[in-house]
């Protein structure tokens, strides 16, 4: 993985395959946070794909997967719809000694916790992401939520915040997440999620992977939903790229 040309602020990558410290350089949030800050990672084709089959892994990459891996390392919670877990198999963020290493050296947990977001409380108590995980996953769901689906989901071990009357407000849920510590969130989406996000205007980066395909098709862009009232500008950060012709990019917030 090597850069493929000047940007402003972020550390520099020389030509030759970078150190796990460089890339932490790049993905590491910033300190001594008082917000919650919301980083989204996604993995899109050429022309706009974010599935194929169904699933983001066939647009994906070992490079794509490696900073997937490490941002998950460097948050502090994960944050991701309902649909896009049930979709994509979620489990709880497993243990691993470099993950390890790197939180403890932060001062953070063993592995992020998970935060579902579902208005209707609509994850399964038998769901992986309740039975097979480290951290206490937590379910951001609303007052509309059935009562008997709170009461299953809270017995099957998950943490349920309500943030919401209708739908989850998700202002409300990310200051949820933050009176909980979790100050720096990632969010791996899935698009209703983001455009929600977008619609909210809590985004300060995205970190986008180009894959190299033409899928064509019917699968939705990356973010789906109402339309912002304002488009959000952002700068571009870093730009990566790895020997499957992967582009991996970084956009910030533009300054208000």
């Amino acid at each position: 993985m090597q850069q493929l040309w000047p940007v402003p602020e972020p550390k520099q990558v020389g030509s030759e395959p970078e150190t796990a410290d460089e890339l932490e350089g790049f993905y590491e949030y910033p300190p001594e946070l008082s917000r919650p800050w919301v980083r989204v990672n996604f993995v899109s084709s050429l022309d706009g794909a974010v599935a194929v089959n169904g699933g983001s892994r066939g647009l994906s990459s070992a490079a794509d997967r490696r900073v997937l891996s490490l941002i998950r390392d460097l948050s502090d919670v994960v944050l991701v719809g309902a649909g896009t877990a049930m979709a994509e198999g979620y489990r709880g963020v497993r243990r691993t000694e470099a993950r390890t290493r790197r939180r403890a050296e932060r001062g953070m947990g063993e592995v992020p916790p998970i935060a579902v977001v579902t208005g209707s409380g609509s994850v399964d108590p038998a769901s992986p992401l309740l039975t097979d995980t480290v951290a206490t996953p937590i379910v951001l769901t609303s007052e509309a939520a059935p009562a008997e689906r709170v009461t299953a989901l809270t017995e099957a071990g998950a943490e349920v915040v309500i943030a919401g009357r209708d739908e989850v407000d998700l202002p409300t849920a990310l200051r949820e997440l933050a009176r909980r510590g979790l100050y720096r969130i990632g969010c791996e989406g899935g698009p209703g999620l983001f455009g929600s996000l977008i619609a909210a205007d809590v985004v300060d980066e995205l970190c986008l992977t180009v894959s190299p395909l033409l899928t064509s098709g019917d699968t939705s862009r990356i973010a789906t939903g109402p339309a912002a009232g304002t488009p959000r500008g952002m700068r571009l950060l870093s730009a990566l790229y790895a020997d499957e012709s992967m582009l991996l990019l970084r956009y910030g917030r533009l300054a208000e």
